[in-house]
């Protein structure tokens, strides 16, 4: 139970930390994709995908998974393939024609939550039983609490 709910804080956590970013700042930054579009007129990423965004999902899952006895390098890892995840469902969407920010249910939670608990199960022997239920309650914990967190503000679209 406890490996269960350390992933579901470090799925929290990196996935987290960019929009409590976007919140206090109030305003996106520099983008990943610098503003660039492919052929088909979209950008490669969009504008809510940010430089500072990574670095806080970084920095904030290598301390609290160095907090949590996991390690900070494994925390590090773990932020880093959360957000590999959240950029392509962001690339997927642009290439599909959605707006940035726009709502993608499972697409939006299924990369950013199966990837960096698959990294768990190969780096820290996690057994899937436990993995694949962190990613799945972080999956409906985002389904669920996203338009809670718009209705208060901290969002600007009910994901």
């Amino acid at each position: 139970m406890m490996v269960f709910i350390e992933l579901l804080i470090l799925l929290v956590v990196a996935n987290g930390a960019p929009v409590l970013l976007r919140y206090l700042r109030g305003a996106h930054g520099l983008p990943l994709d610098g503003g660039l579009t492919l052929g088909d007129g979209q950008h490669i990423l969009g504008a809510s995908k940010t430089w500072a965004g990574l670095l806080v999902a970084l920095i904030s899952t290598a301390a609290v998974s160095a907090l949590l006895g996991m390690g900070w390098l494994f925390g590090l890892l773990f932020g880093a393939v959360a957000m590999v995840g959240d950029l392509l469902s962001s690339f997927i969407k642009r290439r599909l024609g959605f707006d940035p920010s726009a709502r993608a249910r499972w697409l939006d939670q299924l990369p950013e939550a199966l990837l960096p608990v698959f990294l768990a199960m190969g780096m820290r022997d996690v057994g899937w039983i436990p993995a694949l239920s962190a990613a799945a309650a972080f999956t409906l914990l985002n389904v669920w609490g996203s338009p809670l967190l718009y209705r208060l503000g901290i969002r600007h679209r009910p994901h």
